[in-house]
């Protein structure tokens, strides 16, 4: 028989994700010789054996993956016969330079379930069980290769019996760096403050099991409790009791965003929410993200869970601490609300220490542990968007390929940091992002590394957790930037953190406009090469404008090199600015002032507006005094909601515009007309009819729906008077409006029925927390060009 050998070296995601032992075990069942082993670039294997063997045992490398390996890329090349006389598993080996990506955390398997709820297995009800199939990974890295000296397990010691699976090829947890069990891993306890006298506090410690049962205890005596989880702290209390999630709201300061729930299982979901294929799917998935669901009217969960919402954003439990903590009891809650364990507008704790003193007066009790989470990660969100009922006949789109596809709210757990794929191989760039739902994103040869999520940054502490996130990423990927991109709007502190950045290391920096990047962002996770523009409607709330106003109803005609504002919104002023986005009775005189129509004394608007608040309004505008312009399609959303009569305020961004969604009638067929015959696109008649409909009584849910089908129509009018004059046919959604599911699906059925290409996001949110995967591409484009 003919004998050769093989040199392989395989990038994707490749360690910590039991791929050497599959290796291995794959090269014994062929009768291979030769080695293994990790590097900072990846996995090297060299093997010597029969020409057939060899070849079979590539295929299977290919075809044979473990659940959670990717290969991005595999290289062989033949050689002589080395001489190997076994094969075996060495151990890693650093390059300096080299980088490779890393797997996200990863919901606990069905083996160590069975496992945590076997009396005869050693890890019965052990909290931290984990193998090469599951557990933490990117919470408590801290260096790469990927190995338990350089992860936050290396303070626990292990025992011999862990010892020996771990160094054991064919044990499942053959190098699972957080392996561990109770004799020598982490431990939980909690802690109790039931008395505080002169000031201070008597603390009650209940270890292990003790504290597993009293914090069910206490969480049935409808307590709030802050349990540490796998990213962070999360907030926890019982979502059917209505004291208790009022407390937490108002112990919070979160009016009336809607939180999370967790429960037990599908059957119980299933109860309290519709629940489709696809979204079963996604609940079960090794992501475990927040899954929003229809929810059902009869479900007990309280309603001030999601005030003005048909949805519930739900989750499965995703740790072995989840899974003990809610087992099914007769007088425990079928769910549990679990929001992120911080004051409104923070950071999430990770800390032992700092939760104890930021969670200090909003938590009755802290679940504890001692494995420390090195880099904070919130719960991902997500929805299922379904494209099976309009399937174009004219000529099929990238999404209607499939009958539902996952539309990203929020990418972080179980999605950060796995590598976005880029069209072509581009320079080392630092993308900082935007001001809200902050990400920032790295590139590295055909990767693009987009950040867990930050969140908003308008304070202190945030900011440090996006330098130090940032911080991370360019140790974690051997980045060291070649360029930054950031926003152009001058006052964001991730503009200003990468202007400073630029000029302390001599770094070209480029300001990227907010709305070509929402598109580039688009272009780049649907793999396109930006050979040619395509019609990108970008809608969102707010994005600073190239004639520093605030844009956001834009149709651009753009690629990665370059775009050109093809048409937009007609401007309106918002009196006060913020004010006005924070009051959408405001923003709603402004709109109704620029149009020249009337305020009628019977409108909504005039009910949260009294006559002295009116008067002034009406003189700022005369005077043109704050009174920024905009052309925001998220703004014009707000105006319709308050002149409906939804909501006169806000208490979280596109609160209005959301709860207006909510509302409106899927079976109303009517619409609402807007002038989009030039580049500046006349909201008046849709604006009157919309008020001639209140002042008439006719149902908001009418209304709203009239709405919404009447922008849909608008922007099916844009895209075949832009397809005509710039001969395209391909159309990109992006910004947070699109997020607006009633509006995505009316104006995707349309454009698909005149023939267009669609493209909408699957990978990366629409929102801005995919806004820096666009900056990224932009910049690496403006390098290419300078080359």
């Amino acid at each position: 028989m003919s004998r050769q050998g093989l040199s392989i070296h395989i990038t994707g995601i490749v360690q910590g994700v039991g791929f050497r032992p599959f290796v291995y075990t794959l090269a014994r069942r062929y009768h291979l010789a030769g080695w293994v082993r990790n590097t900072s670039a990846g996995v090297d294997i060299e093997v010597d054996g029969d020409v057939a063997d060899l070849q079979t045992f590539v295929e299977h490398l290919r075809t044979e993956l473990p659940p959670l390996a990717r290969i991005d890329s595999l290289a062989v090349s033949e050689r002589p016969v080395a001489g190997f006389e076994q094969f075996e598993i060495l151990h890693s080996e650093a390059q300096e330079g080299a980088f490779q990506p890393i797997s996200p955390d990863v919901a606990v398997c069905p083996e160590c379930l069975r496992e945590m709820n076997d009396p005869a297995d050693r890890r019965y009800r052990y909290p931290f069980i984990n193998c090469t199939n599951c557990g933490p990974r990117f919470t408590i890295i801290q260096d790469i290769p990927y190995d338990r000296p350089k992860t936050t397990m290396a303070a626990f010691e292990m025992c011999a019996e862990c010892r020996a699976e771990y160094e054991d090829p064919t044990n499942r947890r053959f190098h699972a760096q957080p392996v561990a069990c109770p004799k020598c891993g982490p431990k939980i306890w909690l802690e109790e403050f039931p008395l505080r006298t002169n000031g201070k506090r008597t603390v009650l410690i209940h270890v292990g099991e003790d504290g597993l049962e009293r914090a069910r205890r206490l969480l049935s005596e409808g307590k709030i409790l802050a349990i540490k989880g796998l990213g962070g702290f999360h907030l926890a209390c019982d979502a059917t009791n209505p004291k208790a999630v009022a407390e937490l709201r108002r112990r919070k300061l979160r009016v009336d965003k809607p939180f999370a729930v967790m429960m037990a299982d599908l059957p119980t979901i299933r109860r309290h929410c519709r629940v489709s294929e696809a979204e079963r799917a996604l609940l079960q998935s090794p992501e475990r993200p927040i899954v929003l669901l229809e929810r059902h009217v009869t479900s007990k969960i309280v309603r001030d869970v999601a005030p003005g919402q048909r949805t519930l954003g739900v989750m499965l439990p995703y740790t072995p601490l989840h899974h003990l903590l809610l087992q099914r009891a007769k007088d425990f809650p079928e769910a549990l609300v679990m929001t992120s364990g911080n004051l409104s507008e923070e950071p999430i704790c990770t800390d032992n220490v700092e939760a104890r003193t930021r969670l200090d007066g909003l938590a009755d009790a802290f679940l504890m542990n001692d494995r420390d989470i090195y880099i904070r990660t919130d719960d991902s969100v997500v929805r299922v968007f379904n494209t099976s009922s309009f399937v174009s006949e004219a000529k099929p789109s990238p999404v209607s390929d499939y009958s539902s596809l996952t539309y990203p709210i929020r990418r972080s757990r179980g999605y950060a940091p796995a590598p976005l794929h880029l069209p072509w191989s581009a320079p080392s760039i630092l993308a900082t992002g935007a001001e809200l739902k902050n990400t920032f994103c790295l590139t590295n040869d055909s990767y693009a590394f987009l950040s867990h999520h930050i969140g908003d940054l308008e304070n202190y502490e945030t900011l440090k957790s996006f330098e130090q996130g940032i911080a991370h990423f360019e140790r974690l990927f051997r980045v060291c930037p070649a360029a930054i991109a950031y926003d152009l709007h001058p006052n964001y502190l991730a503009t200003r953190y990468a202007l400073e950045r630029a000029e302390r290391e001599n770094l070209p920096a480029l300001g990227v406009q907010h709305h070509h990047a929402h598109i580039a962002a688009l272009m780049a996770e649907r793999g396109l090469d930006g050979s040619h523009p395509v019609i990108g409607v970008s809608f969102d709330g707010t994005g600073y404008g190239t004639d520093g106003q605030i844009w956001g109803g834009e149709f651009l005609i753009a690629d990665y090199a370059r775009f050109e504002r093809a048409a937009h919104l007609e401007y309106f002023p918002l009196p006060g600015g913020d004010a006005a986005t924070r009051r959408p009775s405001r923003t709603a005189l402004g709109l109704l002032y620029a149009l020249g129509i009337a305020w009628d004394d019977a409108l909504p608007t005039h009910q949260d507006l009294c006559y002295e608040d009116r008067t002034a309004i009406r003189l700022q505008l005369e005077r043109k005094l704050n009174v920024p312009l905009t052309s925001s399609m998220g703004r014009l959303f707000d105006a319709a909601a308050a002149l409906a009569g939804v909501r006169q305020h806000v208490n979280y961004e596109a609160q209005a515009a959301i709860e207006f969604e909510a509302l409106a009638d899927p079976d109303e067929t009517g619409f609402y007309e807007f002038l989009a015959h030039s580049s500046c696109i006349n909201p008046r008649p849709a604006v009157e009819q919309l008020i001639a409909d209140v002042l008439a009584g006719v149902p908001v849910s009418r209304i709203s729906a009239r709405f919404h089908n009447g922008v849909a129509e608008m922007v099916k009018t844009m895209c075949l008077r832009l397809s005509d004059q710039y001969d395209l046919s391909e159309v990109a959604l992006s910004g947070g409006v699109w997020q607006n599911i009633f509006l995505l699906r009316k104006t995707l059925m349309l454009l698909e029925r005149e023939g267009f290409t669609v493209y909408i996001h699957s990978k990366v949110p629409a929102n801005d927390g995919g806004l820096a995967l666009g900056q990224a591409v932009i910049a690496a484009s403006w390098l290419k060009s300078r080359a």
